[in-house]
């Protein structure tokens, strides 16, 4: 069926149908469960901190994050849209992009250990959607490779994956509805769990991220080692375009940081996909270009529905900002009733 479409791109492959169709769309449905996760969680700590600061005021206020359109179709078509572009990224790409986030999340970690802001890792955690998804397609092949029931894995892996999807979705379907009455009533487990300890799920995706993308690098660097780098002289080849890239990475992290909003993430995943691209039409061939093309939509679809997120995190920072100057404010004040 694919064998037209080899020929006329004049690769010996399509990938990423190198296995079977199954397959494919099994790994895409894991990664799509991660994505998943990750935004129903964060918006499910958005929530419950809308919820604690509108009663810290003793006022009320919209909960943006949740509403219930957003948690019925549009989630859905969402949700089954990344689990086809997913199904279509191959490793090789799929690799490529995780470690090119992994560059720049570390790139962010060193800016932000020297100018601290307070948003970086919120910010890369909303950046990071389909990078995530892509991680969790790229170790499904590293870690199936070779194995005799791959597709049974695969199965129960995407099992697992749903579960873990339904159990996150529930959890903000029940918080977007019930939590308001539920934190004050108290008889509720969940909404109790919530109130208790629900300010530690940011920072505990932080370190599950973490743990994602550590596994995730060391397939990452296989598969780049396997397609790219085993040949004869390819490492004199490559050593100028990776000190090129990662200058490109630092660059487009100082640049983010100027940019606030919408607009520089969107500039940030243009500047990133178009770099890749070029890579790809250096070192790669007609279906890795063709991939990475397929990787704008998917990063779209993972930040166009983020602008709550978005929103959210720069009302906190304005939030803490306007804490921090009135704190200073009074000090300075104080100090000088004491002075006089």
């Amino acid at each position: 069926m694919f064998l037209p479409i080899s020929w006329i791109l004049g690769t010996s492959e399509w990938t990423p149908f190198d296995a079977n169709l199954t397959d494919c769309f099994l790994r895409g449905l894991v990664g799509a469960c991660g994505i998943s996760v990750l935004c129903n969680l964060m918006r499910v700590y958005h929530f419950i901190q809308t919820c604690s600061d509108s009663e810290t005021e003793s006022k009320q206020r919209s909960p943006s994050p949740v509403s219930p359109p957003r948690l019925n179709w549009r989630a859905a078509l969402q949700f089954w849209y990344l689990t086809f572009v997913l199904s279509l990224v191959g490793s090789r790409v799929a690799s490529l992009l995780v470690l090119e986030f992994s560059l720049r999340a570390v790139s962010s970690w060193v800016s932000a250990g020297l100018d601290a802001n307070g948003r970086g890792p919120t910010l890369l955690l909303i950046q990071c959607q389909f990078s995530l998804g892509c991680c969790f397609t790229c170790t499904l092949v590293f870690l199936h490779q070779g194995a005799p029931h791959s597709s049974l894995n695969l199965f129960l892996d995407a099992a697992l994956s749903w579960a873990l999807a339904s159990v996150s979705c529930s959890l903000l379907s029940h918080a977007a509805r019930l939590y308001p009455l539920h934190s004050t009533e108290r008889y509720c487990g969940k909404c109790i769990t919530l109130l208790t300890s629900g300010h530690t799920i940011l920072a505990s995706l932080q370190r599950a991220v973490i743990l994602v993308f550590a596994l995730a690098t060391v397939a990452s660097f296989a598969t780049v080692y396997e397609h790219f780098l085993s040949q004869k002289d390819a490492l004199k080849f490559w050593t100028p375009l990776t000190l090129c890239y990662t200058m490109l990475v630092v660059y487009i992290q100082e640049d983010q940081n100027r940019q606030i909003g919408a607009e520089g993430l969107f500039h940030t995943a243009v500047l990133r996909q178009g770099a890749l691209l070029v890579l790809m039409l250096t070192v790669g061939d007609w279906s890795d270009v063709l991939q990475v093309l397929i990787t704008f939509l998917g990063e779209a679809a993972c930040l166009l529905p983020s602008q709550d997120l978005l929103q959210d995190m720069l009302k906190e920072e304005d939030d803490t900002s306007l804490s921090e100057q009135t704190s200073s404010h009074k000090t300075k004040k104080l100090t000088k009733e004491i002075v006089r």
